[in-house]
């Protein structure tokens, strides 16, 4: 793998992996109130609320389940991708996730939305990210690597023996 194709891949995965965490973070309070600098809601109900404007379009009892499950999805892949385990599945689920999310912002806000806050952007960052051959400085490496070890190891002894 290129110098530069390992560096990206580091940068994508931390740049994706700290925007969801920070996301989720911010909605179930971490960083302060509602109306504090820096705090986009602040908590789970003004995140909610937010959410009911984005997926306007939608009957608004599924609403509470789909912030739910986009919220276990963002921090699961957050986590995922900056430890770099399950790479490629973590950023194959993100470019998904992100894509729903930059459409459903089109359809209620209009185009400008989801283009101005580069939520297509990230969704196109994150289909890159699972492209790549190898992750390196990840858990996936680390693992790949220890278990072609364990098998040369193997296989240098059976034919010893």
């Amino acid at each position: 793998m290129h110098i530069n194709q390992k560096l990206s891949s580091i940068y994508l995965r931390i740049a994706i992996g700290a925007s969801y965490l920070w996301e989720v973070a911010d909605r179930l309070g971490l960083f302060g109130p509602n109306g504090q600098p820096h705090v986009g809601w602040g908590d789970w109900k003004h995140f909610t609320a937010y959410a009911k404007q984005v997926m306007s379009f939608l009957p608004e009892g599924i609403v509470n389940p789909l912030a739910t499950i986009a919220t276990i999805g963002e921090g699961g892949f957050g986590l995922l991708l900056i430890l770099g385990l399950f790479t490629r599945m973590a950023a194959i689920g993100s470019g998904i996730l992100s894509l729903c999310f930059a459409i459903a912002m089109a359809i209620s806000f209009g185009i400008e939305s989801p283009l101005g806050y580069s939520v297509f952007t990230l969704s196109g960052a994150s289909f890159l990210l699972a492209s790549l051959t190898e992750y390196s400085w990840s858990l996936d490496k680390w693992f790949a690597t220890r278990i072609v070890n364990k098998k040369l190891v193997a296989y240098q002894t059976s034919q010893t023996n």
